[in-house]
């Protein structure tokens, strides 16, 4: 087994220049095809500078980084630094045709990353088709020099990523899930920092290890990078202190297991406390009864502390809640909240001047007779926001907003649902299919809003991870069933309400966030799954720019990819 310090997999940092008390740094991301063997077999994956996962970025609170990237892979490649909000600056934020068209094999692209008043952790992923299952890392933000975290300095620290793998190349598993407009095929392997584990064939001489010493605190910055899966995490005889969540510090609370969506992030402060020995770290799914097709399996990885024992064998895997244990999924996220301190303020819009509900749904559209068609009912499936399955253009909205262009977008994204019904009850087959679209709600700069998600049972009651470019937001409430507009207002918590990026809507039930919008631009927002966003789950927010020079969109970078 491989041991582990606390330096992750080499973040190449080329410069740092010192501006005021930020830094200026830069790194190099050359996206390249890879060898890497897994479950007993090889084979070639798009790496970023030949790691996977792949390198870490480190910086200081209010830093920005400049990452020079590119691409000699053989796929069109985007990366999105998600979490970073990106202050007037959505040109490098790096969704595919929403701020930028992809940058094709044997391009470069110099993404200027502003970070702001970000603190914790963070990733990066690619974000064009399905390239992000093997190219993303961890983004490490510290508190700036003078300044400490909001609880004792750990002792050490270590990004622990979980995902999957697919034996297949992944790019044929998008391309036959395309076809077939059913699910696409589960992954073989869940992984953590890449490693599937000792439960896997061929796996355990390289299964990830993390070695401590006892009696000192570790700092675990964990990330769910995985495609379509949200997952329980947990360590054998051991509590977890959650401290932060998508870089923003929370008020500490204690629990033996943790739940992650895709996207989302936490920091959780371990201590090791326990007789010197191995312990599991292990992962497996959550499904809440909603997915036809899962990885029913278990990553592990080793906790090892230092010192001169005989390991029990065999480890015994941590006590995790079952995949279909929704109660504990809810408690957990539940728990969230923000530190809300003197040194950490919060700032929740109270008075609001938009309100939206979106519905999030899984739809169905006819298949038209078409070969390769799987479905038993001759459909296909799609997602959508308000019944709107999104349709990417071929100009990025963002250009197209940028020069005017007509005829790329629609700005008429509906307010709210376009037909009224008991949205997470038995609902008609005729409500089942969605519009196609590629439509846009522009707001105002400063205006202040509230969207509240509304799950459906449209074809299949699912969770939905849903992730929002360009901000973070306060996640003021959240419930099961239909959304009630004059009573569950009243039960709002708009005194320390969790500050994220990403938050999962629970199955046939509703969730609320708040964010004003501060920040000009174009941004996306969508499912984290990502089948769901292939499907066409997102849609795009325009913030308008101010009055004043200092809340306008940056320039244009002049070195934007073609289309």
């Amino acid at each position: 087994m491989k041991a582990f310090a606390f330096q992750f997999l080499g973040f190449l940092l080329l410069s740092s220049i010192v501006l005021s008390e930020a830094r200026v740094r830069r790194a190099n991301f050359v996206v390249q095809e890879t060898s890497y063997t897994r479950l007993c077999s090889t084979k070639k994956i798009l790496t970023v500078n030949g790691l996977f996962p792949g390198p870490t970025l480190y910086a200081e609170t209010g830093d920005t980084l400049i990452v020079d990237v590119q691409n000699q892979g053989n796929l069109n490649i985007t990366i999105h630094w998600h979490g970073v909000k990106q202050p007037r600056n959505p040109w490098t934020d790096g969704p595919e045709f929403i701020t930028q068209c992809p940058i094709k094999p044997g391009g470069r692209f110099s993404q200027k990353v502003i970070l702001s008043d970000e603190e914790g952790t963070l990733w990066w992923h690619a974000h064009s088709d399905w390239s992000r299952a093997t190219v993303y890392g961890a983004i490490v933000i510290r508190p700036k020099k003078g300044t400490d975290y909001p609880f004792p300095k750990p002792d050490g620290e270590v990004p622990l990523i979980l995902g999957d793998w697919w034996k297949s190349d992944i790019e044929e598993v998008l391309q036959e899930f395309l076809r077939t407009g059913g699910d696409p095929n589960s992954s073989d392997a869940l992984t953590i920092n890449g490693q599937p584990g000792d439960l896997y064939p061929c796996s355990k001489q390289d299964t990830f290890k993390l070695v401590v010493d006892y009696g000192k605190t570790y700092l675990l910055r964990m990330i769910n990078a995985g495609m379509n899966n949200i997952f329980f995490f947990g360590i054998t005889n051991h509590t977890f202190t959650i401290v932060g969540h998508d870089a923003a510090y929370a008020k500490p609370f204690k629990s033996d297991y943790i739940t992650i969506p895709p996207g989302q992030t936490l920091d959780v402060l371990l201590e090791a406390n326990q007789p010197p020995n191995q312990y599991y770290m292990a992962a497996k799914v959550f499904v809440g009864g909603g997915a036809a097709t899962f990885d029913n399996t278990t990553t592990t990885a080793i906790l090892e502390y230092r010192g001169n024992y005989t390991a029990s064998s065999p480890l015994p895997l941590p006590i995790l809640p079952s995949i279909t244990n929704s109660t504990a999924s809810q408690n957990f996220s539940g728990s969230l909240r923000s530190l809300a301190s003197v040194a950490h303020p919060i700032d929740v819009p109270l008075e609001i001047t938009k309100k939206f509900l979106f519905t999030v749904s899984m739809n169905s559209v006819p298949c038209n007779n078409t070969v390769d068609c799987t479905s038993p009912n001759n459909v296909r499936f799609k997602a959508s926001i308000n019944n709107i399955t999104f349709q990417a253009p071929k100009i990025d909205i963002l250009e197209a907003y940028f020069r005017g262009i007509n005829g790329v977008y629609g700005d008429n994204f509906p307010q709210n649902p376009p037909f009224k019904f008991n949205y997470t009850g038995n609902i008609p087959a005729a409500l089942r299919t969605p519009r196609n679209g590629t439509e846009v709600r522009v707001l105002p700069f400063n205006s202040t809003v509230e969207l509240v998600y509304q799950g459906t049972n449209l074809l299949r009651g699912i969770e939905h991870p849903m992730h929002l470019h360009g901000y973070s937001f306060y996640v003021v409430g959240w419930g099961l069933g239909n959304f009630n507009k004059d009573e569950d207002p009243k039960h709002y918590n708009l005194v320390d309400p969790p500050l994220m990026n990403t938050i999962s809507v629970p199955r046939n039930g509703w969730t609320a966030i708040r964010f004003r919008a501060d920040n000009p631009g174009v941004w996306l927002m969508h499912c984290h799954f990502e089948r769901h966003i292939t499907w066409g789950m997102e849609m795009t927010f325009i913030v308008r720019n101010g009055k004043r020079s200092e809340q306008k969109i940056l320039p244009r970078p002049s070195d934007m990819p073609p289309c």
